[in-house]
C-alpha cells in the first residue's frame, strides 16, 4: 500500500467543501468522512436526489449505509466500479488512499456531465485521439522478423544433448 498523501487529501476536502459551498469540520480526513453524511451531501449537491435518506445519528451499522447509498449513486453517476472504495476503507481506515482515489475519480467524471459546472478536481479527461492508417502503412510491418519469430543471429539448441538429459557445465 502506498504512503498517504496529505496534499491529495486537503486538495479532496478543499473540493468538497467548495461543491457543498459551507465549511467542513476540523480533523483528520478520514474522520471528516467516515460516517458517510458529507459524502452523501457531496453527490446530493451535484445530482440532486441521488441519496435519498442520510443517517445522521445512528448505529456504526446505519453510518455504514449511507457510505453504501454514496457508492451506489456515484457509480450510477459513471465512477468505474473498480475505482469505489470499500465501506472498510473509509469506515475501519483501513485504505484511506482508496477513499482519496475515489474521490479523485469522482472529481473526473464531472467532465462527462455537461450539467454540472461546479468546480473540478483532478487533471482534464483525456479526448479521443483517432488515426488513420493506408493499407501500406499498415502493410510495412508484415516483412519483419521480430525476435520472437525464431531468428536470433543463428542461435539454436544444438549441443543441448537431447531431451530428458541433464546439462552438464
Amino acid at each position: 500500500m502506498p504512503p498517504r498523501n496529505k496534499e491529495l487529501e486537503d486538495e479532496v476536502l478543499a473540493w468538497i467543501q467548495e461543491v457543498m459551498g459551507e465549511p467542513l469540520p476540523k480533523g483528520a480526513f478520514e474522520d471528516i468522512l467516515k460516517d458517510g453524511v458529507i459524502l452523501c451531501k457531496l453527490i446530493n449537491k451535484m445530482v440532486p436526489g441521488s441519496v435519498k435518506k442520510i443517517q445522521e445519528k445512528g448505529t456504526a451499522f446505519q453510518l455504514m449505509e449511507n457510505i453504501q447509498r454514496f457508492q451506489a449513486a456515484i457509480k450510477k453517476y459513471g465512477v468505474p466500479e473498480e475505482e469505489i472504495f470499500q465501506t472498510p476503507d473509509l469506515f475501519e481506515k483501513r485504505n484511506v488512499q482508496q477513499v482519496v482515489l475515489c474521490l479523485f475519480s469522482l472529481g473526473r467524471i464531472t467532465q462527462k456531465h455537461p450539467e454540472y459546472t461546479g468546480p473540478r478536481l483532478g487533471p482534464k479527461m483525456s479526448e479521443k485521439n483517432e488515426r488513420e492508417f493506408t493499407e501500406e502503412q499498415l502493410r510495412a510491418d508484415q516483412g519483419h522478423l521480430g525476435l520472437q519469430m525464431g531468428y536470433n543471429k543463428g542461435a539454436s539448441q544444438s549441443g543441448h544433448g537431447g531431451m530428458g538429459n541433464t546439462r552438464h557445465m
